[in-house]
């Protein structure tokens, strides 16, 4: 981890310790989050990056957007969503309660423009701290498949929340598998807004769209 400024490393080390507070039934690994965002912009503000390159910059989406390996790499959350609920739906149905537990206490449900705000702000957020800021950091230290699977390990325990070992589980592995993609994306636009986009509407999917169509 020497290639990573002390800094940069401290912040990231804060936001795992942050992240595993989740596994002690502690809920405040948002807080993660505002870290990664705040040295996210310390970091690209000290290092006066290139725009194009800083992983916010707005120039290339139109490039990478006209690829379509991006398109399916964007899509398969959905898909992923998709086949979590609806295999919860029969195999694993109080998932779907755990799944609105997990979330309503940062969501408000029962207003759809404002939940999709929240969620759209959410996901840029966590796409900033946790693409933009966690896994790059660590892509200059590690090669890029180890970077993206430790980033997705915090990142789902950074999700947790508390249940029967079973449903907590199978929540896990589909947070887990959705990261990963969020992190191949990332990587190969170095791109946050596309990333988020992702994020979001696979959230908007799993929140919105697909209990409803069960």
């Amino acid at each position: 981890m020497a290639e990573i400024k002390k800094i940069n490393l401290l912040a990231i080390i804060a936001m795992t310790i942050v992240s595993f507070a989740s596994l002690f039934d502690m809920n405040i690994a948002g807080i993660s989050v505002i870290i990664g965002v705040v040295f996210f912009i310390i970091h690209e503000t000290s290092n006066k990056e290139n725009s194009d390159n800083s992983g916010l910059s707005t120039k290339i989406n139109n490039v990478n957007l006209n690829k379509t390996n991006i398109w399916i790499l964007i899509l398969l959350p959905i898909l992923m969503n998709i086949v979590c609920i609806v295999g919860a739906k029969f195999v694993l149905p109080e998932y779907i309660d755990h799944l609105y537990g997990r979330t309503e206490g940062m969501l408000s449900l029962d207003k759809i423009v404002l939940l999709i705000l929240q969620l759209a702000f959410l996901a840029f957020g966590e796409e900033i701290a946790w693409r933009g800021f966690y896994q790059k950091q660590l892509n200059i230290a590690l090669p890029i498949a180890p970077a993206i699977i430790i980033t997705s390990l915090i990142f789902s325990i950074a999700h947790m929340s508390m249940g029967s070992t079973l449903v907590v589980a199978y929540d896990l592995v589909f947070i887990f598998i959705n990261s990963v993609l969020y992190g191949v994306i990332f990587y190969k636009t170095n791109n946050v807004w596309i990333s988020a986009f992702a994020h979001f509407i696979a959230n908007v999917f799993a929140i919105l769209v697909i209990p409803y169509l069960l």
